[in-house]
């Protein structure tokens, strides 16, 4: 329903200044009136099984967590060049001009090594969100998809299982300011 608890969440619990945002919510429009359809995207770290971040972090700060796969980032090994920035292509690394390294999505690490959700899961109103082993969340979702329109060629893997509106499979659509 586009309502950004999640990303209010997420962005209270991470502490984050004005302009940083690890998880977002985005609204996008599809058809000409009288047939339009507006659908929100709520979005951060896909924790991907080949993610261009660690591929190309020269420090090694950026790493999948062997433990459950998801995609961490290491403060004290970031030297702040930005090159995970540039190469995601769903932008999520952030810089963080005041620390002078990158940070994002660590999956609530801290939260879940405490047996406790995600703070976006926990926070989402509508309970749109579920965070888990990637392949029981599409068994459990058989037509959920891993790209939908609006999100770029899935190159690097996904962990995404996105319950999509025919809306969202439209090639034809524009981001809305909401």
């Amino acid at each position: 329903m586009g309502c950004r608890t999640c990303q209010v969440a997420c962005k209270d619990k991470n502490d984050l200044p004005i302009g940083i945002i690890y998880r977002k919510v985005d609204s996008f429009e599809t058809g000409d009136f009288p047939t339009s359809m507006l659908y929100h995207l709520t979005h951060t770290c896909n924790h991907c099984e080949s993610p261009a971040c660690v591929a190309n972090c020269p420090t090694g700060a950026m790493y999948i967590d062997d433990e459950d796969g998801t995609t961490q980032h290491d403060d004290e090994v970031c030297i702040g060049c930005e090159t995970c920035v540039k190469s995601c292509p769903y932008e999520v690394p952030q810089y963080l001009p005041e620390l002078k390294i990158t940070g994002k999505c660590d999956a609530c690490l801290s939260l879940r090594k405490n047996g406790e959700e995600n703070m976006c899961v926990a926070s989402c109103p509508m309970r749109a969100l579920e965070f888990g082993d990637i392949e029981e969340l599409r068994a459990k979702h058989p037509e959920a998809v891993d790209k939908i329109a609006v999100l770029p060629e899935p190159d690097t893997a996904p962990s995404l299982a996105i319950d999509a509106k025919p809306a969202a499979l439209e090639e034809d659509w524009a981001s809305v300011l909401v």
